[in-house]
């Protein structure tokens, strides 16, 4: 069973902050913030529907795993229709995908910011005030995070959004943005309780603040802002993590991570933060995402395996990076695909789809053709090991502590370990070998792409994958379309008219 269960309240916040009066008298049962938020109850529904934001369509349900471009040098978009979007890289600032997700995050911030000012309005225990706050914080920095890795600075709103009058709000620059990220999650992390008390990764935990603080941070000290004194800060936020005392370690089998976000299972120790999703759309309660569907192993049987539209395909250049005994490779990138009858069929390098989110191993049945009931990852104990040795490696070299956290992550892969007489004791080939790791590891987590600009090395990286697929094939659209442009989205077109003090981002 998911633990957190999330309910839509699109309605509830809609009639708290309309535009307009549509009456002159109000009914004493009209939901407002002043006859509302008088329970924990009601603390509790609206903390849902900001935990909702996450597993929307425009996020981590559907288009931001398969369609904003966060496959990266690791994969494209095998649909030869799809010739705009941004996941080939043909697309501008009227976008509907790109503007979706900007409402949508704004939407979740604007829900935090409706609880946030309530949260005091009940009389409840203080301590599960304080949780129900430090989850709230960490959720609108998290929305904001993922806006500025997106756009750069955009508005900065921290109050309720009541009127559709007063809101030309000037872009916030980002260094902004990102200081309000931090103290918004460093309150939070005084806040809420351990990932051990805790016991799960749907719901906000201390380490799961700690780890995207380390990401936070490494995102500032990358381009384009490049302030090099936070891998310091990086550095001692994923140490708190490692923190023997927190209880994170490894899972020692890789595919069977995965298998948990498709079977209902939970690994706090490796799988501190994700996004859940459950049902099967045949009854009322469901939350279904489509993790499996878009971005699974291609199939069109239903019953068995499961239907997978198999968006994805993973490129040769990840393939190839790969040692052939890495056993993270042939369940990273499936070697096969499914056929009508659910036989399986191999197929060549590039026609394989990504291998971590199987449908043939969910729990709920029947399955349905849209919805699946396969968890997202947002922050894995793997991926903590690999910031903390990548900050290390900038403010130390590469020391013995960034080997053994690397170390950890490629001996569970069974292949060779940086130590002895292999030990790397170059800063610039240890950051390689680390951006390298980084895509074994991660791959198909909607990190690549962000990874790759903040090393500054997008435009490069994609054009290096052009040399590895035949000439003239369409899926070559995305490696040959993206520009220096492409680090940042446009702010969108819909956006500029309603609030006109907004500016386009550079060569939009």
């Amino acid at each position: 069973m998911k633990k957190l269960k999330i309910v839509s309240l699109s309605l509830i916040f809609m009639i708290f902050y309309s535009c307009d009066k549509f009456f002159e008298t109000t009914p004493d049962d009209f939901l407002s913030p002043v006859n509302y938020f008088n329970t924990e109850a009601h603390l509790d529904y609206a903390l849902s529907g900001v935990y909702e934001i996450l597993a929307h369509s425009n996020l981590y349900s559907t288009n931001y795993i398969s369609e904003m471009g966060t496959e990266a040098d690791e994969g494209y978009y095998r649909a030869a229709s799809k010739v705009n979007g941004p996941q080939v890289y043909v697309f501008g600032p009227s976008d509907v995908t790109v503007t979706n997700l900007w409402r949508t995050l704004y939407e979740g911030i604007n829900r935090a910011n409706i609880l946030l000012t309530n949260i005091d309005k009940p009389n409840m225990d203080e301590q599960r005030r304080a949780v129900i706050k430090g989850e709230a914080l960490f959720l609108r920095s998290y929305f904001y995070f993922l806006l500025v890795i997106n756009w750069g600075g955009v508005p900065l709103i921290l109050e309720p959004t009541e009127s559709a009058q007063g809101n030309n709000i000037p872009r916030a620059s980002a260094v902004h943005v990102y200081e309000q990220i931090v103290a918004d999650m460093k309150e939070a992390e005084s806040l809420v309780p351990s990932a051990v008390s805790v016991g799960f990764g749907g719901r906000v935990s201390r380490s799961a603040v700690r780890g995207m603080l380390a990401r936070v941070y490494l995102h500032w000290a990358g381009y384009p802002i490049k302030d090099e004194s936070k891998y310091k800060d990086a550095k001692e936020w994923a140490e708190k993590v490692m923190d023997p005392l927190e209880g994170h370690m490894l899972n020692p089998s890789f595919e069977q991570v995965f298998l948990n976000y498709s079977q209902d299972l939970y690994d706090i120790k490796e799988s501190i933060l994700e996004v859940e999703f459950w049902g099967n759309l045949t009854d009322a309660f469901h939350a279904v995402g489509r993790v499996g569907n878009v971005n699974g192993v291609f199939t069109t049987n239903e019953d068995v395996i499961g239907h997978a539209y198999g968006f994805i395909r993973a490129t040769p250049k990840l393939y190839n990076l790969y040692d052939d005994d890495d056993i993270r490779r042939d369940w990273a990138i499936c070697p096969f695909t499914y056929d009508a009858q659910g036989n399986r069929v191999d197929r060549p390098i590039l026609e394989r789809n990504p291998g971590k989110y199987r449908r043939e191993h969910e729990v709920v049945i029947p399955k349905h053709r849209l919805g699946t009931p396969i968890n997202f990852p947002l922050l894995r104990y793997a991926d903590v090991l690999l910031m903390y040795a990548e900050a290390e490696n900038q403010l130390n070299g590469p020391t013995a502590d960034a080997h053994a956290a690397l170390n950890q992550v490629r001996d569970r892969a069974q292949v060779m370990l940086f130590e002895g007489t292999d030990e790397i004791t170059d800063r610039v080939t240890f950051q390689q070998i680390i951006q390298e790791e980084r895509a074994r590891e991660l791959c198909f987590e909607a990190l690549r792409k962000y990874d790759l600009i903040r090393w500054g090395i997008l435009t490069l990286e994609m054009k290096e994958v052009l040399s590895t697929l035949p000439a003239g094939a369409f899926y070559r659209m995305a490696f040959e379309n993206v520009t220096d442009r492409n680090v940042l989205f446009p702010i969108p077109a819909r956006e500029l008219s309603l609030n006109r003090d907004l500016e386009q981002n550079a060569g939009w």
